[in-house]
């Protein structure tokens, strides 16, 4: 996506403005942006970093409702590409990893009733689950496990690193497509995290 510039950056103030009240209006309740076609209308300068936090054009977005405003007009297309959708038009926005951050896990239950449920930082809840799977992403810089949610469509909800650590010492010992993993169990279903003689090389 390229940067706007100069009187691009006024159109854009403009054109969210605008977006902002189509959002609002669009948002009430749970917005089926999966079945909305709306022409592509270009790129806002918007993104949403590692962190989770929102950024347009260059300063953060502080203001809670209206993060959880756009995050629910949020779709990633089968492009790759991610964007806020309304009935009427759909802008490109920029995302560094993850599209939500998973800040909060309660888990019920034990065994084969285990039930993890997360929140993330817009609000969402969500059970983990065979609607819901879990995954299980090595950190190519760090070594470590990086673990993402499916929330909806095709967006994930980041696990936080703090929470990751409680969510492996969950991990259990399953075979899985005959392979023997670490695996995460919730909802009736097992999530593996790694192959056991991964985790053992790993730990020497």
């Amino acid at each position: 996506m390229e940067e706007p510039t100069g009187m691009a950056k006024a159109g854009q103030a403009e054109a969210l403005s605008s977006l902002i009240a189509r959002a609002a209006r669009a948002g009430k309740g749970a917005p089926p942006v999966e079945r909305w076609n709306p022409p592509f209308c270009g790129d806002l300068d918007m993104e949403i970093r590692s962190d989770g936090s929102w950024w347009y054009m260059g300063t953060p977005i502080n203001r809670m409702p209206l993060v959880q405003l756009f995050s629910s007009v949020l779709r990633k297309d089968d492009d790759g590409q991610t964007y806020l959708v309304t009935p009427v038009e759909k802008v490109g926005i920029r995302v560094a990893d993850a599209h939500f951050l998973a800040v909060e896990m309660v888990v019920t239950g034990t065994g084969d009733s285990q039930l993890l449920t997360f929140r993330t930082n817009v609000g969402d809840v969500v059970e983990a689950g065979p609607a819901h799977p879990l995954r299980f992403v090595e950190d190519g810089e760090t070594g470590g496990m990086k673990p993402y949610l499916h929330v909806r469509g095709r967006l994930e909800a980041l696990v936080t690193r703090s929470m990751t650590y409680e969510l492996l010492e969950l991990g259990e010992e399953a075979t899985i497509d005959d392979r023997n993993v670490i695996a995460v169990r919730s909802g009736g279903a097992l999530f593996p995290v790694m192959e056991v003689d991964r985790l053992e090389m790993l730990s020497q």
